[in-house]
């Protein structure tokens, strides 16, 4: 397969980013507790997820499935790996500045 070690680093960062949505859900459970995060959706239609939630966990979920897709194809076009890599990098960039403004 062309795209095994591409599909690692992709495997990598969802790792990554699954860890730090675990905490930044914690942290909005918290903020609701709060009265705070009245929102329904992380995303909008057009960042390019097809989930919509108010946590980042089913974010990370339909990527990782994305991914699993990519490896389970024979002969993965470049669009397919194209396609996931603006929503993982806008998840990363979310989940980095929700980190930073919730200390």
């Amino acid at each position: 397969m062309p795209y095994t070690k591409v599909i690692e680093q992709l495997k990598a960062n969802l790792q990554t980013a699954y860890r730090q949505a675990v905490d930044a859900d914690n942290r909005l459970d918290q903020l609701q507790q709060a009265g705070h995060g009245k929102f329904s959706a992380v995303f909008t239609q057009e960042q390019g997820f097809t989930t919509r939630s108010n946590r980042f966990l089913p974010y990370v979920q339909e990527l990782a499935q994305a991914v699993a897709d990519l490896e389970a194809e024979t002969a993965p076009t470049p669009e397919q790996l194209e396609a996931l890599l603006p929503k993982l990098a806008v998840l990363l960039q979310t989940l980095q500045k929700f980190k930073q403004q919730s200390k």
